[in-house]
């Protein structure tokens, strides 16, 4: 640990979104606001071979007149929505090119594949038998650690440049590392965040599982977290960027300051690689409360993981009970309208959260009309409640056991 002397507050100053449930902020509160479901059917998917055609969509940016040939050859799909998303919170934060290249600005962002870039890099060469025809972006493209090397060429930092790879926990890892790198004063900014592409090259083994919703009939309301009927998560994407900055720094330059991040929760399940536990995210819970010097009942609202499987929101709901028993703060899980965003997902629920904290209301976990055993015990926002609240937790959970939890505090 680092002694007391040494520790920074941490803020956040800008966010940006590209996802299923809009392009940017406003539309995504929006939707948020409205309970809109961002899930559709996708006939190229059943066509392709997928069990389950659903998934979270949103339309491939148009980068011309944004960036020249050379550095859009050298971004896949999920880089391009991660451009955007950083665009956006680069101005939410109020900056410029300038002053990033006058700091040392770094970048942690979360990503777990590359999965299209892959695929269709050895089809070319299968079918080509000459693997010069792939073309100088190809590696780029399809290293797991594509977005960060792509955004730290393209806005020119100087700063931390990695990515995490921590599954479905990626993009809330990423923030949690960089939330530890500006508190113990090794950084001024860092660009945090998580991104997953969308294509139907990266999800199919997903679907090889079961682990997918079969409700294609009705996309929109076959995400149910928490539900008692629900039948399997929903594939989804997109980008999320939060900007984070000492306190001292974004004071210095005038920042808007959003929010500022009290604590970070870890751990390992350290059992199945796939099927989760309750004494995990307890433990990553526990941790994040004393990290944020908070008691339990200080927290208003739990933007949950439950991504509406069978195993994974019971288990979920097991550990807020614990935890949170005694005080059942108001608890949705977005993927209800987003699906699960995966290596993202983490850091848009940060985005999700932000934007209800902002404008006073909490989004409602869409589709859920018969509790379980063990959600019945949680305090689920049905429907869109309106209530100004000032300290949130964000949970993400991934295979192979990793937890991440998050809570952040509204700037007054």
């Amino acid at each position: 640990m680092f002694p007391a002397s040494c520790m920074n507050r941490v803020v956040i100053t800008g966010l940006g979104i590209y996802s299923c449930l809009g392009k940017n902020l406003a539309e995504v509160k929006d939707s948020l606001y409205a309970g809109k479901s961002g899930i559709v059917f996708d006939p190229d998917r059943k066509e392709f071979g997928y069990r389950s055609a659903l998934t979270g969509m949103v339309d491939r940016p148009n980068l011309k007149g944004l960036l020249d040939r050379r550095a859009r050859v050298m971004l896949p799909e999920q880089g391009e929505y991660a451009y955007m998303a950083t665009l956006e919170a680069l101005a939410n934060a109020k900056m410029d090119q300038d002053y990033i290249d006058s700091k040392e600005v770094g970048i942690i962002y979360g990503n777990d594949s590359s999965a299209e870039a892959v695929i269709s890099g050895i089809d070319l060469m299968r079918e080509k038998k000459d693997n010069t025809l792939v073309g100088s972006g190809s590696v780029f493209q399809t290293m797991n650690s594509t977005v960060t090397m792509n955004l730290a060429t393209i806005f020119k930092l100087k700063g931390i440049n990695f990515t995490v790879s921590a599954a479905c926990a990626s993009g809330s890892h990423a923030i949690g590392l960089g939330y530890h790198f500006i508190k113990s004063g090794l950084q001024e900014c860092i660009i945090c965040g998580g991104a997953q592409e969308i294509n139907k090259f990266s999800m199919g083994n997903f679907d090889a599982l079961s682990a997918f919703s079969v409700r294609e009939a009705e996309p929109t309301k076959a995400s149910r977290p928490f539900d008692r009927d629900r039948d399997g998560l929903i594939p989804s994407g997109g980008a999320a960027t939060v900007i984070l900055e000492s306190l001292e720094s974004a004071l210095k330059r005038g920042a808007p300051i959003l929010g500022e991040v009290l604590g970070y929760g870890f751990s390992s399940n350290g059992a199945h690689i796939s099927n989760p536990t309750v004494d995990g995210p307890v433990r990553a819970l526990t941790m994040a409360l004393k990290d944020a010097g908070i008691a339990a009942d200080q927290v208003a609202y739990i933007n949950a993981h439950a991504t509406s499987t069978p195993a994974g929101d019971a288990s979920e709901a097991k550990a807020i009970d614990q935890v949170f028993g005694q005080s059942r703060p108001f608890v949705s899980s977005t993927k209800s309208m987003t699906g699960h965003e995966c290596w993202m997902a983490g850091a848009s629920e940060i985005v999700y959260s932000m934007l209800m904290m902002q404008h006073g209301f909490i989004a409602p976990n869409i589709n859920f009309e018969n509790p379980d055993e063990d959600s019945a015990k949680l305090n689920i926002a049905k429907t869109t409640i309106n209530k100004e609240f000032e300290i949130f937790l964000s949970n993400s959970f991934g295979f192979g056991g990793t937890n991440s939890s998050l809570i952040v505090k509204k700037w007054t």
